[in-house]
């Protein structure tokens, strides 16, 4: 990276400045980074229990980015088609606080009919603080359940387990 004075300003030539990291993949795992910021914690400087839900779709949506699967485009298919998710278990072990920064890992592990089954965590500094094991549904606009396109399980195929 080269850093660049002008008028004053620094400037980083060659990296993006606009676009932020959507993570990044260790062989089947998804890693994103996050920060803790004010609004994400309580009035004692802990995240709010129900904002860890962000993080975790945050995870699974650039997981979903990285392996070349486009919200967009299946929202703009021949079948509108989006996800839901069915059924999702946390289980809170140490809490966050505000500037932590912590690593969302992510697993996609399954795909059954419509549904996918998903395994999540939030490390600091390899300690894990919050698990997520998750049910989420392809569905179309009405809500009905669907079975994942095929460009979607193309991309996914990878990342499945065994």
């Amino acid at each position: 990276m080269l850093i660049a004075a002008l008028g004053g300003s620094c400037i980083a030539v060659g990296m993006s400045q606009d676009n932020p990291s959507a993570g990044r993949f260790e062989g089947r795992t998804h890693i994103l980074p996050a920060r803790i910021y004010y609004e994400d914690t309580d009035f004692t400087g802990v995240v709010y229990h129900a904002n860890y839900l962000r993080f975790f779709e945050r995870g699974r949506s650039d997981f979903l980015r990285l392996a070349g699967v486009d919200h967009t485009a299946m929202l703009a298919g021949p079948e509108p088609l989006g996800f839901a998710v069915n059924r999702i278990t946390l289980e809170f072990r140490r809490p966050a606080q505000i500037d932590d920064a912590l690593q969302v890992i992510s697993h996609f592990d399954t795909v059954q009919g419509p549904r996918i089954f998903v395994n999540q965590r939030i490390e600091k500094n390899g300690e894990l603080l919050v698990t997520a094991a998750l049910e989420v549904c392809c569905i179309n606009l009405t809500g009905r359940p669907r079975k994942p396109p095929n460009l979607l399980l193309e991309r996914l195929k990878p990342f499945l387990g065994p």
